[in-house]
């Protein structure tokens, strides 16, 4: 494994825009931005109070991050409720596309 702490503070922010980028690029390719949006708007507030709560009571610590907060979170977990979702769809979208047809083949 490449040890990517070399990013110090930067380092959870450089892996968030990494992978945020390639979630961009498969919704891009599969024309699904709008339908991430659409969705990822829809999760975030349930994502948002479950990441305050695990924070709260020490599930994890995040050691590498810039140490900015918004809301209470840091600013790489706010990403990180968008990126997870929007890569998730973005493969699901390039799998198996919108062909329109109800079972889901192609």
């Amino acid at each position: 494994m490449v040890d990517i702490s070399v990013f110090g503070r930067y380092t959870y922010l450089a892996t968030e825009l990494v992978w945020g980028t390639v979630a961009a690029v498969l919704l891009r390719r599969a024309n699904a931005l709008r339908k991430a949006a659409v969705t990822i708007l829809a999760l975030y507030p349930i994502a948002y109070v479950w990441d305050r709560y695990t924070l709260a009571v020490g599930v994890f610590d995040i050691k590498l991050r810039t140490g900015i907060d918004i809301a209470g979170i840091p600013l790489e977990e706010h990403l990180f409720m968008a990126v997870v979702p929007g890569l998730v769809i973005g493969v699901h979208e390039t799998i198996f596309g919108d062909d329109g047809g109800a079972d889901g083949s192609r």
